[in-house]
């Protein structure tokens, strides 16, 4: 008795269905030669980055879809969008511009700090260096041939004191660049907290 009230459900269901009527929607654009179409088909594929209107049975605009932009647009809408994350970014860090001077010259600091260490090292390379190749010249001097290792030593410390004059311009050049960045990021939140 069950399955006989389950099966008269379900037909009457299926009645129910059949005589809702689906909704019709046609779509209105603009062929290859301009002119306006409307059609219950849909959009051709190659169109319908052109864009479209999705129109209801009474000629009611249901939905606008709208053209595909173009590369340029495209890559200036990323732009934007990344000029926007950028600019946010940077007002979550920066409330005010003196909040930029601040972080600059805690970051330059720092990068000095740095030099210094690199200078302090190559200040004592240099004279570990003239050192041993002050106990050469007395090897010479004497007429003894210079030891291998003291020869290894010299060139060691002569590695290092290369090693650490790149160093250093590098952390000079790492300070010019943070500079030429922070004064970037201070227009730009100039800019913005003018816009406020």
């Amino acid at each position: 008795m069950r399955l006989r009230g389950s099966v008269y459900a379900v037909f009457v269901l299926a009645i129910l269905a059949s005589n809702t009527s689906v909704a019709v929607e046609y779509y209105r654009y603009s062929d290859e030669r301009g002119i306006t179409v409307i059609s219950r088909q849909g959009v051709p594929s190659h169109l319908i980055g052109n864009g479209y209107e999705v129109l209801s049975e009474q000629g009611r605009v249901v939905r606008v879809v709208p053209r595909a932009p173009t590369p340029e647009e495209y890559r200036k809408m990323q732009a934007e969008k990344e000029q926007a994350k950028t600019d946010r970014q940077l007002l979550m860090l920066y409330t005010r511009v003196e909040d930029v001077d601040r972080a600059r010259d805690r970051k330059v600091a720092d990068i000095d700090g740095q030099i210094s260490i690199a200078r302090g090292n190559l200040l004592s390379t240099n004279s570990l260096r003239a050192d041993l190749q002050g106990q050469a010249a007395a090897h010479e001097r004497a007429g003894r041939a210079v030891p291998a290792q003291l020869l290894k030593q010299i060139e060691d410390a002569t590695v290092d004191e290369q090693r650490l004059q790149q160093q250093i311009a590098n952390y000079l050049k790492r300070k010019t660049e943070t500079k030429q960045a922070f004064a970037l990021d201070k227009q730009r939140v100039t800019e913005l907290l003018l816009k406020k």
